[in-house]
């Protein structure tokens, strides 16, 4: 009885202190630099290559057909 009072005792001292072991996860910036990845524009690549007037008419496409008004007149 007395051995699992302090095994229990200890396991739980145990997990209360693994907490405390935790580090500061703030991202550090630099001022003036830009650190993540390029973004680059939505028609700029896959289907559309680079063509602004198609991605803009698919987009416009599928606009339409989400569209519930169209849908129920």
């Amino acid at each position: 009885m007395k051995k699992g009072l302090i095994l229990a005792l200890t396991a739980t001292l145990g997990l209360s202190l693994s907490a405390c072991g935790e580090y500061s996860q703030v991202a550090q910036y630099k001022p003036g630099s830009y650190q993540g990845k390029s973004d680059t524009r939505p028609w700029e690549g896959g289907q559309f290559a680079g063509n602004k007037q198609a991605w803009e008419a698919a987009l416009a496409a599928r606009n339409q057909a989400q569209n519930e008004y169209k849908k129920a007149n």
